[in-house]
C-alpha cells in the first residue's frame, strides 16, 4: 500500500508501499489522545511511527521495534528526538 511517510534523514515527505501487517506492526489502541503514538511498523530497517493526528507517520532509518522494546513511550522519546 502506498504511505506517505516523512524522512526526517532526508527532511522531506516520501511515498514508499509499505505493508502494514500484525507481523510487522504494534498498534496501541489504548492511546486515544490527540497526539499520543498509534503504532509503530518495522520498515526496510527502520522503524515508521504513527500518531493519531493528520501529520504523517515518521520513517526513523536503524531502528525497529525490538530496539524500543515494543513501547510506545520510547516510541515518543525517539520522535521527539527527531521533531
Amino acid at each position: 500500500m502506498k504511505t506517505t511517510v516523512y524522512n526526517p534523514q532526508k527532511g522531506r515527505l516520501e511515498t514508499v508501499d509499505m505493508e502494514v501487517t500484525a507481523e510487522n506492526t504494534t498498534w496501541f489502541d489504548k492511546n486515544t489522545k490527540h497526539g499520543s503514538i498509534a503504532s509503530v511498523t518495522d520498515f526496510k530497517g527502520g522503524l515508521v511511527i504513527k500518531k493519531l493526528d493528520y501529520c504523517s507517520p515518521f520513517w526513523i532509518y536503524d531502528v525497529t521495534r525490538e530496539d524500543i522494546g515494543y513501547n510506545h513511550k520510547k516510541a515518543k522519546e525517539l520522535l521527539k528526538s527527531y521533531e
